[in-house]
């Protein structure tokens, strides 16, 4: 199959979906970038911006590795600019999606202003021709937020979906589940239109054997534990009363959505293969001192991973008793690492960054190290005037590209 699934992609980020779908210099992630990736997606237009700063530093290292970016607010572009595609991907922010109200002569909804999945929505609804296939990423808290209405936000997605004539199947995935690097847990959402043969072919074996499963397989579907129930019809309704007098999500960690419908049941990863730990991803050679802890600074640091319990005080002079527990210190080798997060640069002491111990010291993960756990070619991020804290700020927004890569070879498979 050559490069025929044409692909628009959004949050773009530095480009992890496009080295997922398209490989880097045509080398697959997933072999290290030494092995062919089969040419089945081709990206025809992106799109990368950064609301809160002035500098657009994650377009301009995706216009430097990939050619042109289109960096401007996607609230703001016209659906009319953006070329025809088969595919919309993109990992789009986690939110508030509630629905203000609907307009009673308007064609769109209303949503809260500057929440991006509106911005989505209306490409997928004034697209010339249809859009085949979507393939989004978010944070696995999507299924359960709202705190006051858990699952809300995305039975709303997934009622606009079905109203713009989609079927959906999603699951979370964490990364490491599977033998990659990283403890990334996510939710990955496919959506295919009822004009194609994937939309045709969904029903509940696909919580067996699905594009998702069929990437990332599960131990078996006891269909007699599915969970079943219909979506309201109206997407306000939903937004002022889905789920209000519950304390759990009725979604579960994997599910599929057909006309309003919903299936879902909670999925056991099932993976006997190679893992690939945070000892796996370090450098060799020689690594610059300041990612070495001194000493004058190791309580800090000690102090910050241990466990608490301290009578502490508000702003306003309450005193509370806050607690925590433990993180390991240093960071255990032999497991993949956790999470990463966008505060993992800079030399200050914190809680959550990654320490590992070496031969030569204790000492916080290195740029490229960061982009081995997403599985980045190394220096993808490294770019004029780019400090090593946003270079990590960046790693800490971006995605683990195998899975990416697993799906989407999957999916071309079945189109």
């Amino acid at each position: 199959m050559s490069a025929n699934i044409n692909v628009i992609e959004l949050f773009a980020g530095v480009g992890g979906f496009r080295l997922g779908l398209e490989g880097y210099n045509g080398k697959s992630a997933t072999s290290n970038y030494k092995n062919n990736l089969k040419p089945n997606y081709k990206v025809v237009w992106s799109n990368q911006w950064e609301p809160s700063t002035k500098v657009q530093r994650a377009a301009d290292i995706y216009k430097e590795r990939f050619g042109d970016i289109v960096n401007e607010d996607i609230t703001t572009i016209n659906v009319n600019d953006i070329p025809n595609c088969d595919m919309l991907v993109g990992g789009f922010p986690c939110q508030d999606y509630s629905v203000a109200s609907t307009l009673k002569n308007s064609k769109g909804l209303i949503g809260k202003k500057g929440v991006l999945w509106w911005s989505i929505h209306n490409i997928l609804e004034n697209a010339k021709t249809p859009i085949k296939y979507l393939m989004l990423e978010n944070v696995d808290r999507l299924l359960s937020s709202p705190s006051g209405q858990k699952g809300r936000d995305f039975a709303i997605i997934l009622q606009s979906l079905n109203q713009l004539g989609y079927g959906v199947e999603w699951r979370i995935i964490n990364a490491a589940d599977y033998g990659f690097p990283q403890k990334r847990k996510r939710v990955f959402i496919m959506a295919y239109h009822k004009s194609t043969k994937l939309f045709r072919s969904l029903n509940e074996d696909w919580l067996q054997d699905g594009v998702l499963a069929t990437a990332f397989p599960v131990y078996e579907v006891q269909k007699k534990q599915i969970s079943n129930f219909k979506l309201p019809s109206d997407i306000v309704d939903i937004s002022k009363n889905f789920n209000a007098k519950s304390n759990a999500t009725p979604f579960e960690n994997a599910g599929m959505m057909v006309n309003g419908i919903i299936s879902t049941i909670r999925t056991i990863p099932d993976y006997n293969g190679v893992k690939t730990n945070l000892r796996d991803i370090l450098q060799t050679g020689e690594i610059p001192k300041e990612f070495y802890i001194d000493n004058e600074s190791l309580n800090r640091w000690e102090y910050l991973k241990g466990a608490k319990k301290e009578q502490r005080f508000t702003a306003t002079g309450v005193e509370y008793e806050y607690s925590e527990g433990a993180l390991s210190f240093p960071d255990d080798l032999d497991k993949p690492s956790r999470t990463i997060i966008t505060g993992e640069g800079g030399t200050s002491a914190g809680r959550c960054k990654h320490v590992v111990n070496t031969d030569k010291g204790m000492r916080r993960l290195t740029p490229i190290e960061l982009e081995r756990l997403n599985m980045f070619p190394d220096d993808h991020t490294k770019f004029q005037k780019v400090s090593d804290t946003q270079r990590a700020f960046l790693m800490g927004n971006a995605l683990v590209i195998g899975v990416v890569e697993r799906i989407g070879e999957v999916l071309a498979n079945k189109i």
